[in-house]
Order: C-alpha cells, then sequence, then structure tokens
C-alpha cells in the first residue's frame, strides 16, 4: 500500500476509537492525546452548525497544544442537525432515546469539523464536512433495544452508523466516514494542501 500524504509528527487530539481505527486502515502514522476540552451542552443560536464544529475541533486541537508545540495536531468534531438544530451527544439514556424519536422517520445533517494545528508556527487549517442521513421510522421496541447496547453512549445524533446492522439508516449522501466521526477524503485534501 502506498504511504499517504501526511504531516509527520501527528498528533490526534481525540479520545475517539473510530477516529483512531479509520486513521489506522488509511495508513497514516500518528500518536493520540485525549483534549481537555470539555463540550459544552448548548449551542448560541446565532452559530451556524459549520463553524460550531470547526469551533470544537480546534479547541481539542488548542487544548493539546501547549504539549504537543511542534507538532501538527488533528482536531475533529461531529454533530447531528435536524431542523437547524444542533444535536449533539446524549446526555443519558432518556436523552438518547428522545434524540433517537426526533430522528426517526426524517432526515439530518452530520456536519464533521476537521482542524490542523502546528502551534509553534501558528499555521492552521480549518474545513468541515457535511453528509445528510435518512433514517428509517423507528419504533419503540427498535429504540429500546439500541439503547440497551449501550452503543449510544458518546456519539452525536445517539447512533453510531458503524455499530451493527444498523436498523436506523436507510440512505445516506455524502461521505459515510464523516458519519463515523472523520470525513477521510476531506482529510486527505487537507494533507495535500498542508504539505503543499
Amino acid at each position: 500500500m502506498e504511504t499517504p500524504i501526511q504531516p509527520k509528527p501527528l498528533i490526534l487530539a481525540s479520545k475517539s476509537p473510530r477516529r483512531r481505527q479509520l486513521l489506522e486502515e488509511a495508513g497514516y502514522t500518528f500518536e493520540t492525546a485525549e483534549p481537555a476540552l470539555r463540550e459544552p451542552q448548548w449551542v448560541h443560536p446565532d452559530v451556524a452548525p459549520p463553524l460550531h464544529a470547526e469551533s470544537l475541533a480546534y479547541f481539542k486541537a488548542q487544548s493539546v497544544a501547549e504539549t504537543h508545540a511542534d507538532t501538527c495536531i488533528l482536531g475533529a468534531d461531529t454533530i447531528a442537525v435536524h431542523e437547524h438544530h444542533i444535536i449533539g451527544k446524549p446526555v443519558d439514556r432518556e436523552d438518547a432515546r428522545r434524540i433517537l424519536r426526533t430522528l426517526s422517520g426524517t432526515t439530518h445533517s452530520v456536519i464533521s469539523g476537521v482542524v490542523l494545528l502546528h502551534p509553534a508556527s501558528g499555521r492552521r487549517l480549518l474545513q468541515h464536512g457535511i453528509s445528510t442521513v435518512h433514517v428509517r421510522q423507528l419504533g419503540d421496541d427498535v429504540i429500546e433495544s439500541y439503547l440497551d447496547t449501550g452503543l449510544w453512549e458518546g456519539k452525536a445524533g445517539a447512533y453510531g452508523i458503524q455499530d451493527q446492522d444498523d436498523p436506523f439508516v436507510s440512505n445516506v449522501t455524502g461521505s459515510f466516514t464523516n458519519i463515523v466521526g472523520l470525513p477521510m477524503e476531506l482529510l486527505a485534501r487537507m494533507f495535500e494542501h498542508w504539505a503543499a
């Protein structure tokens, strides 16, 4: 397999096993650092969702900058957007149930903000990817069965498209990996731009 273009050394500012797996499967070499950023539970209504996702990605990268100043840091954040409202990660099972009932039988967007940051030079590159997800009509039995798995924890929109036989999604438009948590096609273009 051809070695992909990437900055070296590279730090992934994320504790997400999904993002780590996507990078590993694509052949990138990197280390991880858990960001110290605590994600906000509310969003100012005037902030556009793509800017919100990019901002969270940037602050995640910035939160590990002090210990990785002369390194390229990759930060990412993924949100779901339904009817112009940002849906983040559920705070508990009841919140996950509410989110899944809201998304049932509807179409929503998944937006991932991605940032490359080199603290020592001040260089940074921020972009975002958007995918559209069509969700099947979900019965309460399907929702409760999924909630019992615990797979909803820590996931924007309270579901993971990669989890199992996926009882939720009927159709996807755009990048699949964006929905998982890191738009790999966009990231490859960002790495090429970074290296140019």
